[in-house]
């Protein structure tokens, strides 16, 4: 891999990590439309180390406060607390993608990566992202999130193994259609994502370095971690404001031409 190439998967991961349009499948397409080949699942995986990062910086005060307020209600045996219930929630998300994720990795880095599985994908996605969109009455706030609406959430965090899911798409989706309001909806699904995130990061860099990376490919990977962490940082931002007014249709227009023309580009494929 080339520094140029790092530095545009690098920009193109941070944009589309906390959009609802997928990172996973644009870090498969985006190479493939410009002739460099796929990058592969972990370099996808260990590249999303910058969009933790970013996450980590943005939302530190809302983390803070959640662990140690989570940790001096345990102590009370104050259960009903709602740091403690955003952090079980948190916890509770996360295993389904855990143990699906370790179920499913052969597949993941393998037949689920087509062009046409990204396609598909992208496009019920989309679909089902515009019924949240509709049916949903976006009345709650993240206060409110219990155990239960962290498991339903994380069942959709879990379906974004599939490329061109979306992780920040399925999880916006599913807590939209329990009527979260579409920032808390947000806030939840960055928060959400970021166990999972640096567990798959760090599992798939051990295993890059156990097989050999040498000083010029881990120069590459680090200008790549760098801009995607400076990207993500202004996509996160930009994202949370733009829910403040707007709702999710541009999105849902994007997933469906994007899917269509990757499903075109598939089958031109020989």
């Amino acid at each position: 891999m080339s520094l140029v190439e790092a530095v545009v998967l690098g920009v193109v991961q941070g944009l589309t990590e906390f959009l609802p349009i997928s990172s996973t499948a644009h870090l498969r397409v985006v190479p493939t439309v410009l002739g460099w080949g796929d990058p592969g699942a972990a370099y996808s995986a260990v590249i999303q180390l910058g969009s933790v990062l970013a996450v980590l910086t943005y939302f530190r005060n809302d983390i803070t406060r959640i662990a140690v307020g989570a940790f001096k209600a345990i102590k009370e045996k104050n259960y009903s607390d709602q740091d403690f219930r955003i952090a079980g929630a948190i916890a509770v998300g996360t295993l389904p993608i855990c143990i699906l994720g370790l179920l499913l990795k052969k597949a993941i880095e393998g037949p689920l990566r087509s062009m046409i599985v990204i396609g598909v994908a992208s496009i019920v996605m989309g679909c089902l992202l515009l019924l949240a969109e509709k049916l949903a009455k976006h009345v709650r706030g993240i206060e409110t999130i219990s155990g239960k609406d962290g498991f339903l959430v994380g069942l959709g965090q879990a379906m974004a193994l599939i490329p061109g899911c979306s992780r920040s798409g399925s999880t916006l989706t599913v807590a939209m259609f329990l009527n979260l309001k579409r920032e808390d909806a947000a806030r939840f699904s960055f928060l959400l994502g970021i166990p999972a995130l640096i567990l798959s990061g760090l599992l798939e860099l051990k295993e890059m370095m156990s097989a050999g990376l040498n000083g010029s490919a881990a120069v590459d990977l680090g200008v790549g971690l760098v801009v995607s962490t400076a990207v993500s940082y202004a996509a996160i931002a930009w994202f949370i404001k733009y829910l403040r007014n707007h709702s999710t249709i541009v999105f849902v227009a994007y997933r469906i031409i994007f899917g269509i023309a990757v499903i075109c580009l598939a089958l031109k494929q020989p």
